[in-house]
């Protein structure tokens, strides 16, 4: 297998700068990386939890294939390691190795969004945000950045894209990320974007509910368009789901404002509960893409699989908004080691639960 294919995490821990003086490393940074891996994906939640997990698996861990010339790292040792990691490199290591294992799988929606680290809420009141894409057809988390001190994530995610080959995947963001300048920096990365629509972008929300209601009211004769429904019950619960597409731009005054725009779409969801009232929510999308509206529907709807896929696992599972880091750099990079813990703990097939 060509080295750029490699699906082994070690290999690609490889790369990764040590960011310690040789002159007094006493242990190696891969052997170190991958206990703490292991130990997270053993429930660990501290430094002091990948001691203790190390401790305790020695054997095992030099049966992988671990040197450990030194021993099991102490937990200042794992701590004074992750605050000094570079985190776009640790970052980096990481997606090299998801690059190749999706180069394997393939996939086509991509949702992107960020989560707040509550616990690393420091004296000023701000706290880390990351921002993660993901593939929920597979259950892996493809990057993370972090945002900008000060800033929100929308300055993270134009650097997030940067990372990734995501040649003809469909890019899902809420309406935080629609932004111009992020529907260039999709196109750039060869994918193409799916963007909901609020109110910080008025004028295109006003045009969009405009085109509708012109579509509606001559019963969409003359809009070239698609539509998809979908009702499905249980639970108590009755649903239809619908999603309309338009391919009529005309009446967008900001659409050359955005690049290769096709279509814009509007999704629907009427539910009832028992014998309760009916509720009613609706989103507007625009995209690059001129898809059905099918195929829009289920990328919407997939588009939450973050949440609960990804962003509920960090929550309940890895109880990440009770780790109070406050080191900017160390709480990154254990970020990242749990969003990656979390994509191998999806791929487990057995019936347990994560």
């Amino acid at each position: 297998m060509a080295a750029t294919e490699r699906l082994d995490i070690l290999h690609h821990f490889a790369a990764v700068p040590d960011p310690r003086d040789a002159r007094f490393v006493t242990h190696r940074l891969g052997d170190l990386l991958t206990i703490a891996l292991c130990a997270m994906l053993s429930g660990a939640k501290s430094f002091e939890d990948m001691a203790a997990f190390g401790r305790a698996k020695e054997a095992w861990l030099r049966g992988l294939g671990l040197a450990l010339p030194a021993g099991i790292p102490s937990h200042d040792n794992f701590r004074d390691v992750f605050r000094h990691l570079a985190p776009g490199a640790f970052q980096d290591g990481f997606t090299a190795w998801i690059n190749a294992a999706c180069a394997r799988l393939g996939f086509d929606h991509v949702p992107v969004d960020g989560k707040a680290l509550r616990g690393s809420r420091g004296v000023g009141g701000t706290c880390l945000c990351l921002v993660s894409a993901w593939v929920g057809a597979n259950s892996l988390m493809l990057a993370q950045r972090a945002t900008q001190d000060g800033s929100n994530e929308i300055t993270a995610i134009p650097r997030l894209l940067r990372l990734l080959e995501l040649n003809g995947a469909l890019v899902s963001i809420d309406a935080a990320g629609c932004q111009t300048e992020i529907a260039q920096a999709i196109r750039d990365s060869g994918a193409d974007y799916l963007l909901q629509v609020k109110g910080n972008q008025p004028t295109l929300q006003a045009d969009i509910t405009a085109s509708f209601e012109a579509a509606i009211a001559a019963d969409f004769e003359g809009f070239e368009h698609d539509v998809f429904l979908l009702e499905s019950s249980g639970h108590g619960r009755q649903e239809e789901r619908f999603c309309v597409v338009l391919y009529d731009l005309s009446r967008l005054s900001s659409r050359d404002d955005w690049v290769d725009l096709q279509a814009i779409v509007r999704v629907g969801r009427f539910r009832r509960v028992g014998g309760g009232a009916e509720t009613y929510e609706e989103a507007h999308y625009i995209s690059s893409r001129r898809a059905g509206a099918k195929e829009f529907a289920e990328a919407a709807r997939g588009h939450w699989g973050i949440e609960n896929g990804l962003h509920w696992v960090l929550d309940v599972v890895f109880r990440e908004d009770d780790c109070r880091l406050k080191d900017r750099t160390a709480a990154e990079n254990l970020g990242m080691l749990r969003r990656v813990a979390a994509s191998l703990l999806r791929q487990d097939q057995g019936k347990g639960s994560v």
